[in-house]
Protein backbone atom coordinates (compact mmCIF):
# COMPACT_ATOMS: atom_id res chain seq x y z
CA UNK A 1 0.00 0.00 0.00
CA UNK A 2 1.86 3.07 -1.21
CA UNK A 3 -0.99 5.56 -0.92
CA UNK A 4 -0.49 7.51 2.36
CA UNK A 5 -4.15 7.15 3.30
CA UNK A 6 -3.78 3.38 3.23
CA UNK A 7 -0.36 3.19 4.87
CA UNK A 8 -1.62 2.87 8.44
CA UNK A 9 -4.45 0.46 7.64
CA UNK A 10 -4.40 -3.14 8.80
CA UNK A 11 -7.06 -3.99 6.23
CA UNK A 12 -8.28 -2.01 3.20
CA UNK A 13 -11.70 -1.44 4.76
CA UNK A 14 -13.73 1.62 5.70
CA UNK A 15 -16.48 1.18 8.27
CA UNK A 16 -19.07 3.03 6.21
CA UNK A 17 -20.90 6.09 7.57
CA UNK A 18 -24.34 4.92 8.68
CA UNK A 19 -27.20 7.30 9.40
CA UNK A 20 -28.16 7.31 13.10
CA UNK A 21 -25.78 4.38 13.71
CA UNK A 22 -22.21 5.68 13.37
CA UNK A 23 -20.98 7.72 16.33
CA UNK A 24 -17.58 8.61 17.77
CA UNK A 25 -17.39 5.24 19.50
CA UNK A 26 -17.65 3.32 16.22
CA UNK A 27 -15.29 5.65 14.36
CA UNK A 28 -12.64 5.46 17.09
CA UNK A 29 -12.96 1.68 17.47
CA UNK A 30 -12.58 1.21 13.71
CA UNK A 31 -9.49 3.41 13.52
CA UNK A 32 -7.96 1.74 16.60
CA UNK A 33 -8.56 -1.65 14.97
CA UNK A 34 -6.61 -0.54 11.90
CA UNK A 35 -9.36 0.22 9.41
CA UNK A 36 -11.06 3.47 8.44
CA UNK A 37 -13.95 4.86 10.47
CA UNK A 38 -16.57 7.27 9.14
CA UNK A 39 -19.74 9.03 10.25
CA UNK A 40 -22.34 11.26 8.54
CA UNK A 41 -22.41 14.83 9.82
CA UNK A 42 -26.21 14.58 9.50
CA UNK A 43 -26.13 12.41 12.63
CA UNK A 44 -25.73 15.68 14.54
CA UNK A 45 -28.45 18.31 14.83
CA UNK A 46 -26.17 21.30 15.34
CA UNK A 47 -22.64 22.46 14.50
CA UNK A 48 -21.92 22.57 18.25
CA UNK A 49 -22.63 18.84 18.52
CA UNK A 50 -20.47 18.18 15.47
CA UNK A 51 -17.67 20.18 17.09
CA UNK A 52 -17.93 17.95 20.16
CA UNK A 53 -17.85 14.73 18.13
CA UNK A 54 -14.87 15.79 16.04
CA UNK A 55 -13.02 16.89 19.16
CA UNK A 56 -13.68 13.52 20.81
CA UNK A 57 -12.43 11.62 17.77
CA UNK A 58 -9.26 13.64 17.24
CA UNK A 59 -8.34 13.50 20.93
CA UNK A 60 -8.74 9.71 21.02
CA UNK A 61 -6.73 8.86 17.91
CA UNK A 62 -2.97 8.57 17.77
CA UNK A 63 -0.34 8.26 15.02
CA UNK A 64 -0.53 4.75 13.60
CA UNK A 65 -4.30 4.43 13.99
CA UNK A 66 -6.42 4.06 10.89
CA UNK A 67 -7.88 7.14 9.19
CA UNK A 68 -11.21 8.73 10.08
CA UNK A 69 -13.69 10.35 7.73
CA UNK A 70 -16.56 12.80 7.78
CA UNK A 71 -19.44 12.23 5.37
CA UNK A 72 -20.86 15.55 4.11
CA UNK A 73 -24.15 16.06 2.28
CA UNK A 74 -23.38 18.60 -0.46
CA UNK A 75 -26.96 18.80 -1.75
CA UNK A 76 -28.36 22.35 -1.86
CA UNK A 77 -30.92 21.43 0.81
CA UNK A 78 -28.14 21.08 3.40
CA UNK A 79 -28.23 24.58 4.89
CA UNK A 80 -25.53 23.61 7.40
CA UNK A 81 -22.85 22.77 4.84
CA UNK A 82 -20.83 25.97 5.38
CA UNK A 83 -20.79 25.49 9.17
CA UNK A 84 -19.89 21.81 8.89
CA UNK A 85 -17.16 22.57 6.37
CA UNK A 86 -15.65 25.14 8.73
CA UNK A 87 -15.35 22.44 11.40
CA UNK A 88 -13.84 20.05 8.86
CA UNK A 89 -11.21 22.70 8.14
CA UNK A 90 -10.52 22.99 11.87
CA UNK A 91 -10.28 19.27 12.72
CA UNK A 92 -8.82 18.13 9.37
CA UNK A 93 -10.16 14.58 8.92
CA UNK A 94 -7.82 12.73 6.55
CA UNK A 95 -10.81 11.79 4.41
CA UNK A 96 -14.07 13.52 3.53
CA UNK A 97 -16.79 11.61 1.69
CA UNK A 98 -19.37 13.70 -0.16
CA UNK A 99 -22.88 12.51 -0.98
CA UNK A 100 -26.11 13.65 -2.66
CA UNK A 101 -24.42 16.48 -4.54
CA UNK A 102 -21.31 17.66 -6.34
CA UNK A 103 -18.05 17.48 -4.37
CA UNK A 104 -16.98 20.85 -5.82
CA UNK A 105 -18.14 23.00 -2.84
CA UNK A 106 -15.72 21.24 -0.48
CA UNK A 107 -12.72 20.54 -2.70
CA UNK A 108 -10.71 23.71 -2.05
CA UNK A 109 -11.09 23.53 1.74
CA UNK A 110 -10.17 19.86 2.09
CA UNK A 111 -7.33 19.83 -0.39
CA UNK A 112 -6.08 23.02 1.26
CA UNK A 113 -5.13 21.13 4.43
CA UNK A 114 -3.98 18.00 2.59
CA UNK A 115 -7.11 15.89 3.04
CA UNK A 116 -8.58 13.47 0.51
CA UNK A 117 -12.02 13.82 -1.07
CA UNK A 118 -14.07 10.78 -2.02
CA UNK A 119 -17.41 11.12 -3.81
CA UNK A 120 -20.24 8.71 -3.06
CA UNK A 121 -21.50 7.52 -6.48
CA UNK A 122 -24.13 5.02 -7.60
CA UNK A 123 -23.74 5.12 -11.39
CA UNK A 124 -21.28 6.03 -14.13
CA UNK A 125 -22.83 9.43 -14.80
CA UNK A 126 -22.09 10.52 -11.24
CA UNK A 127 -18.69 8.83 -11.35
CA UNK A 128 -17.66 10.78 -14.45
CA UNK A 129 -18.80 14.04 -12.86
CA UNK A 130 -16.80 13.24 -9.74
CA UNK A 131 -13.71 12.47 -11.82
CA UNK A 132 -14.11 15.78 -13.67
CA UNK A 133 -14.34 17.58 -10.30
CA UNK A 134 -10.91 16.21 -9.38
CA UNK A 135 -11.77 13.91 -6.49
CA UNK A 136 -9.10 11.68 -5.01
CA UNK A 137 -11.39 8.69 -4.85
CA UNK A 138 -14.90 7.34 -5.16
CA UNK A 139 -17.13 5.24 -2.95
CA UNK A 140 -18.87 3.11 -5.59
CA UNK A 141 -22.16 2.02 -4.01
CA UNK A 142 -23.27 -1.15 -5.75
CA UNK A 143 -26.17 -3.54 -5.64
CA UNK A 144 -26.43 -5.27 -2.28
CA UNK A 145 -25.58 -2.17 -0.26
CA UNK A 146 -27.69 -1.36 2.77
CA UNK A 147 -29.73 1.83 3.06
CA UNK A 148 -29.74 3.87 -0.14
CA UNK A 149 -28.36 1.31 -2.53
CA UNK A 150 -26.97 1.00 -6.02
CA UNK A 151 -27.98 -1.19 -8.93
CA UNK A 152 -24.66 -2.10 -10.59
CA UNK A 153 -22.61 -5.22 -9.93
CA UNK A 154 -19.58 -4.25 -7.83
CA UNK A 155 -17.22 -6.02 -10.24
CA UNK A 156 -18.72 -4.36 -13.31
CA UNK A 157 -18.77 -0.99 -11.52
CA UNK A 158 -15.07 -1.21 -10.56
CA UNK A 159 -14.09 -2.18 -14.10
CA UNK A 160 -16.12 0.59 -15.72
CA UNK A 161 -14.79 3.31 -13.38
CA UNK A 162 -11.21 2.07 -13.79
CA UNK A 163 -11.50 2.67 -17.54
CA UNK A 164 -11.44 6.46 -16.99
CA UNK A 165 -10.32 7.02 -13.37
CA UNK A 166 -6.93 6.24 -11.84
CA UNK A 167 -7.70 7.49 -8.32
CA UNK A 168 -8.73 5.38 -5.35
CA UNK A 169 -11.87 3.26 -5.53
CA UNK A 170 -13.79 2.06 -2.48
CA UNK A 171 -16.55 -0.36 -3.38
CA UNK A 172 -19.54 -1.21 -1.23
CA UNK A 173 -22.41 -3.61 -1.61
CA UNK A 174 -22.90 -6.99 0.07
CA UNK A 175 -19.26 -7.42 1.14
CA UNK A 176 -19.08 -8.65 4.71
CA UNK A 177 -16.21 -11.14 4.96
CA UNK A 178 -12.51 -11.36 4.17
CA UNK A 179 -13.03 -13.30 0.96
CA UNK A 180 -15.21 -10.47 -0.34
CA UNK A 181 -12.50 -7.95 0.54
CA UNK A 182 -9.92 -10.01 -1.36
CA UNK A 183 -12.24 -10.33 -4.34
CA UNK A 184 -12.83 -6.58 -4.49
CA UNK A 185 -9.11 -5.82 -4.31
CA UNK A 186 -8.37 -8.43 -6.98
CA UNK A 187 -11.01 -6.77 -9.18
CA UNK A 188 -9.23 -3.41 -8.98
CA UNK A 189 -10.63 -1.66 -5.92
CA UNK A 190 -8.34 -0.08 -3.32
CA UNK A 191 -10.77 -0.25 -0.42
CA UNK A 192 -13.99 -1.91 0.64
CA UNK A 193 -16.85 0.12 2.08
CA UNK A 194 -18.50 -2.09 4.73
CA UNK A 195 -21.52 -1.14 6.80
CA UNK A 196 -23.84 -4.04 7.57
CA UNK A 197 -21.09 -6.17 9.14
CA UNK A 198 -20.59 -3.45 11.76
CA UNK A 199 -24.26 -2.75 12.52
CA UNK A 200 -24.32 -5.14 15.50
CA UNK A 201 -20.91 -4.09 16.81
CA UNK A 202 -20.70 -3.26 20.50
CA UNK A 203 -19.74 0.32 19.59
CA UNK A 204 -22.59 0.78 17.09
CA UNK A 205 -25.39 3.17 18.08
CA UNK A 206 -28.03 0.91 16.52
CA UNK A 207 -30.87 0.16 18.93
CA UNK A 208 -30.64 -3.24 20.69
CA UNK A 209 -33.70 -4.49 18.78
CA UNK A 210 -32.09 -3.37 15.50
CA UNK A 211 -28.92 -5.32 16.31
CA UNK A 212 -30.98 -8.38 17.23
CA UNK A 213 -32.88 -8.16 13.94
CA UNK A 214 -29.62 -8.01 11.98
CA UNK A 215 -28.31 -11.08 13.82
CA UNK A 216 -31.48 -13.01 12.98
CA UNK A 217 -31.68 -11.93 9.34
CA UNK A 218 -30.50 -13.57 6.14
CA UNK A 219 -30.17 -12.34 2.59
CA UNK A 220 -33.82 -13.22 1.84
CA UNK A 221 -35.05 -11.01 4.68
CA UNK A 222 -34.47 -7.75 2.75
CA UNK A 223 -36.56 -5.61 0.43
CA UNK A 224 -35.36 -2.80 -1.81
CA UNK A 225 -38.02 -0.10 -2.17
CA UNK A 226 -38.36 3.64 -2.66
CA UNK A 227 -41.64 3.68 -0.70
CA UNK A 228 -39.95 4.84 2.51
CA UNK A 229 -37.73 7.76 1.45
CA UNK A 230 -38.35 8.24 -2.28
CA UNK A 231 -34.99 6.69 -3.15
CA UNK A 232 -34.39 2.92 -3.56
CA UNK A 233 -33.09 1.58 -0.27
CA UNK A 234 -32.56 -1.86 1.24
CA UNK A 235 -34.62 -2.50 4.38
CA UNK A 236 -35.08 -5.36 6.81
CA UNK A 237 -38.47 -6.95 6.13
CA UNK A 238 -39.32 -7.32 9.80
CA UNK A 239 -38.91 -3.58 10.37
CA UNK A 240 -41.00 -2.76 7.28
CA UNK A 241 -43.78 -4.97 8.60
CA UNK A 242 -43.57 -3.38 12.06
CA UNK A 243 -44.02 0.03 10.42
CA UNK A 244 -47.09 -1.09 8.47
CA UNK A 245 -45.51 -1.87 5.09
CA UNK A 246 -46.04 -5.11 3.20
CA UNK A 247 -42.57 -6.15 1.93
CA UNK A 248 -44.22 -7.89 -1.03
CA UNK A 249 -46.10 -4.70 -1.98
CA UNK A 250 -44.48 -1.79 -0.14
CA UNK A 251 -46.30 0.86 -2.16
CA UNK A 252 -45.51 3.79 -4.43
CA UNK A 253 -42.34 5.88 -3.98
CA UNK A 254 -42.50 8.39 -1.17
CA UNK A 255 -41.82 12.05 -1.81
CA UNK A 256 -38.06 12.50 -2.00
CA UNK A 257 -36.95 14.91 0.72
CA UNK A 258 -34.27 15.46 3.34
CA UNK A 259 -36.38 16.60 6.28
CA UNK A 260 -36.79 15.53 9.86
CA UNK A 261 -39.70 13.32 8.84
CA UNK A 262 -37.31 11.18 6.81
CA UNK A 263 -34.96 10.96 9.79
CA UNK A 264 -37.86 9.61 11.85
CA UNK A 265 -38.52 6.96 9.21
CA UNK A 266 -34.88 5.80 9.49
CA UNK A 267 -35.29 5.53 13.27
CA UNK A 268 -38.40 3.36 12.90
CA UNK A 269 -37.46 1.36 9.79
CA UNK A 270 -34.07 -0.32 9.74
CA UNK A 271 -31.70 -0.66 6.82
CA UNK A 272 -29.28 -3.48 6.05
CA UNK A 273 -27.44 -4.81 3.03
CA UNK A 274 -26.89 -8.24 1.58
CA UNK A 275 -24.02 -8.76 4.01
CA UNK A 276 -26.55 -9.86 6.63
CA UNK A 277 -25.96 -13.42 7.70
CA UNK A 278 -22.30 -13.00 8.58
CA UNK A 279 -22.96 -11.45 12.00
CA UNK A 280 -24.12 -13.88 14.65
CA UNK A 281 -23.18 -12.05 17.86
CA UNK A 282 -22.82 -8.56 19.24
CA UNK A 283 -19.05 -8.13 19.49
CA UNK A 284 -16.44 -5.37 19.56
CA UNK A 285 -15.12 -3.89 16.33
CA UNK A 286 -11.67 -5.21 17.22
CA UNK A 287 -12.95 -8.79 17.11
CA UNK A 288 -14.83 -8.24 13.85
CA UNK A 289 -11.69 -6.83 12.22
CA UNK A 290 -9.56 -9.71 13.52
CA UNK A 291 -11.97 -12.20 11.92
CA UNK A 292 -12.02 -10.22 8.66
CA UNK A 293 -8.22 -10.18 8.57
CA UNK A 294 -7.97 -13.94 9.10
CA UNK A 295 -10.54 -14.54 6.34
CA UNK A 296 -8.79 -12.07 4.04
CA UNK A 297 -5.38 -13.70 4.48
CA UNK A 298 -6.89 -17.16 3.91
CA UNK A 299 -8.58 -15.95 0.71
CA UNK A 300 -5.36 -14.38 -0.59
CA UNK A 301 -3.45 -17.61 0.14
CA UNK A 302 -6.10 -19.65 -1.64
CA UNK A 303 -5.95 -17.36 -4.65
CA UNK A 304 -2.18 -17.68 -4.76
CA UNK A 305 -2.49 -21.47 -4.77
CA UNK A 306 -5.03 -21.46 -7.57
CA UNK A 307 -3.13 -18.94 -9.69
CA UNK A 308 0.58 -19.78 -9.21
CA UNK A 309 3.13 -17.13 -10.13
Amino acid sequence: MTEPLLASMRLPVICAPMFLVSGPELVIAAAKAGIGGAFPTTNLRTPAELDEWMGTITQALEPGDGPWAANLITHSSNTRLADDLALVAEYKPPLVITALGSPKPVMETIKGYGGKVFADVVNLKLARKAAEAGVDGMACISTGAGGHTGHLSPFAFISAVRSFFDGMIAVGGGISDGAGIAGAIAAGADLVYMGTRFLPATESRAAPAYKAMVLDAGIDDLTVTSAVTGTPASWLNASLEAAGYDPARPGAPAKREYSGDVAKRWRDIWAAGQGVGKSRAIEPVSEIVAKLEAEYRAAVAQLSEKVPA
